[in-house]
């Protein structure tokens, strides 16, 4: 996940470590540079480049603070950890805001680009924003401190036990029963219900931040980020999800009526939405626990991932060093010894985590960690693989200037780790000793391999839409907070055709049930993300000059595509995100023609299989 550069202490544990400044040395190093403009009526480049230099000197040397900070309370959830974030969260929110409004002085200005560039960051990089009002960031860094703590901690009493998101999430994947099932959905929505009065007067500090730095609202804060207009980045989403929505459509058809097979109309009706919790995810964003049940019949590997991990005796350590392995075979480092010393890789005994896995980058240079409560899955297994994406990539670009320290756009970040993942092919597992050259499946078991891939990344698509769009609802003032949950359901319905298996209750919060709401990650950078690692994919792919389909290539132990990866990760945020896609793909343009070209024969045997039903919903 991608390195944040300011913003409140919410902000950390949706992704890495934060470097934001703490409260020490805040006000001598911030004066500076500052006091030398304020004596000049009219500010000039060198004043500007004065300032900038002055903001990254206090953002570098005093981020690391802040960053162990929030490490230690992600690590061990208690009061004091608690009351250290809101501190520190409150004094980086202060810091942030006062060195955005400090551009200012500096808007209308014929900058140098890379200066404007770095004007712009500073300005819109703060992802929940704090007006300068007195104890304001004080009680936005509480707000937030205890949203995050709240879901973190949460668990729900079933058959006498409190289950934890972990045990819940393995029943959701597991259970076949739908009485189960919507008991458990329910339940892990019920640690959400008092988080509503918090994040909606949240929401209100936020938007008169976002408003004091020179924004409509906090949606336009957050859609500012991308180079481009903000209304134009909105259209922009919406041309993505219209070239990939008919391949949703064709999956949602065909999971509908198996499910429909499965359980009969009093649980599952043949038309309409589905029931969100048979989709075997605790948010139904991704389906592939339930290929046992969607499944082509006669076709797939005749292994199962999770199975052969076992069998071969993967322990969460062994599969972040095979990960690793990935990363060096195609010329890239090891990873520094602190990173096995330092990370969390499983789930502690003794305290209460943060489990939501994350890739931290502590110190701006090689404190780069991994914060996971890993399983020996097939699912962890390809996290793995995602969350080092983060960790090599906050490496290459640490020697970029302290605010071009950041993926070309937040979708980068996301899409690095995965675009690696989809080399986790059969003659991957076969290159590593997970599977023999005899398992390797055939051309017949193509349609059942991209059927469990398409659970997940297909099935994904809207769900990684929806949550921004909920969210910029909320921060224009479209959803007040007496409407939160409705919308939310809404545009669920909407845009993914999935309803939940009971009737809401008047004080639900079902937004806050997922990590990234409470804990203020922005959600369109994943949207993003599964479209250009599919880009990604195919650029590499045709570098390494592989003739086939697309999901049959791995470009493991490539270094050719290792030595053009590493220099556009390099780049960092030092260029606009179309020069970066440029240099890796050869296209300025996302684009979403290369997921529709590497499920192009699923796409076939979906509309096969729906031939004569009645797909869609109202």
């Amino acid at each position: 996940m991608k390195k944040i550069l300011l913003g409140s202490a919410a902000l950390l544990v949706a992704a890495c470590a934060s470097t934001q400044a703490p409260w020490h040395k805040t006000e001598a190093v911030a004066e500076a540079a500052p006091s030398k403009v304020e004596a000049k009526k009219a500010p000039t480049v060198a004043d500007a480049q004065a300032f900038i230099e002055s903001a990254e000197a206090e953002l570098a040397e005093m981020g690391e603070y802040a960053a162990r900070v929030y490490w230690l309370q992600a690590t061990n959830i208690n009061f004091d950890s608690n009351w250290l974030v809101s501190k520190v969260g409150a004094k980086t929110t202060e810091a942030a805001v006062r060195l955005a409004n400090g551009t200012k002085q500096f808007e209308g200005m014929d900058l140098p680009a890379d200066l404007a560039r770095k004007m712009a960051i500073l300005k819109a990089g703060i992802t929940i924003p704090a007006p300068s009002t007195e104890g304001a960031a004080d009680e936005l860094a509480t707000l937030t401190t205890r949203l995050d703590s709240t879901y973190s901690t949460g668990t729900f009493e079933y058959k006498g036990e409190k289950l934890n998101l972990t045990q819940l999430s393995n029943i959701i994947a597991e259970s076949r029963d739908p009485e189960e099932l919507a008991t458990v959905w329910t339940g892990w929505r019920e640690i959400s219900k008092p988080m509503k009065d918090d994040y909606a007067r949240m929401v209100e500090i936020a938007n008169e931040g976002a408003r004091e730095l020179g924004f409509k609202d906090t949606a336009d804060m957050w859609l500012a980020n991308y180079d481009m207009p903000s209304a134009d980045m909105e259209k922009e989403v919406e041309r993505l999800w219209t070239q990939v929505e008919p391949l949703y459509d064709q999956l949602h058809c065909k999971v509908r009526a198996d499910l429909n097979e499965k359980y009969g109309d009093d649980v599952q009706s043949e038309d309409g939405f589905i029931r969100a919790d048979l989709l075997g995810n605790m948010w139904a964003q991704q389906w592939s626990n339930i290929y046992d049940v969607v499944g082509p019949q006669a076709s797939g590997p005749s292994y199962d991932v999770t199975t052969k991990l076992e069998e071969k005796g993967y322990t969460p350590l062994k599969m972040v060093e095979v990960a690793e392995d990935f990363f060096t075979s195609m010329g890239l480092d090891p990873l520094p010894e602190t990173f096995w010393e330092r990370s969390q890789i499983t789930r502690p005994r003794d305290r209460e985590v943060v489990c939501h896995a994350s890739a931290w980058d502590l110190d701006s240079k090689d404190d780069i960690r991994i914060k996971m409560c890993t399983q020996v899955n097939s699912e962890d297994f390809q996290t793995v693989h995602h969350e080092l994406g983060h960790n090599y990539y906050q490496r290459a670009y640490k020697n970029q200037d302290y605010l071009h320290q950041n993926g070309a756009h937040d979708g980068f970040h996301e899409a690095i780790g995965d675009f690696l993942a989809l080399s986790i092919t059969p003659s991957y597992l076969k290159d590593i000793g997970l599977i023999e050259e005899s398992e390797i499946p055939d051309a017949s078991a193509d349609t059942g391999l991209l059927m469990n891939q398409a659970l997940d990344k297909i099935a994904f698509l809207p769900f990684g839409l929806m949550v921004d769009k909920w969210r910029w609802q909320v921060f224009r003032g479209e959803t007040t907070p007496e409407e939160y949950n409705d919308a939310w359901v809404k545009l669920r319905q909407e845009y993914q055709g999935i309803t939940p298996p009971t009737d809401r209750p008047m004080d639900a919060f079902d937004p806050g049930s997922k990590y990234h709401i409470p804990g203020n990650t922005p959600y369109l950078r994943y949207f993003l993300s599964f479209v250009m690692q599919f880009q990604f994919h195919k650029a590499a792919c045709e570098m390494s000059g592989w003739e086939g389909p697309l999901h049959r290539c791995s470009i493991y132990n490539n270094k050719e595509v290792g030595t053009k990866f590493n220099a556009m990760m390099e780049m960092g945020a030092s260029k606009p995100w179309p020069d970066a896609l440029e240099a890796f793909t050869g296209t300025r343009e996302m684009d979403g023609s290369a997921i529709i070209e590497y499920f192009d024969p699923l796409m076939t045997y979906l509309k096969e299989e729906n031939e004569g039903r009645s797909c869609g919903w109202k």
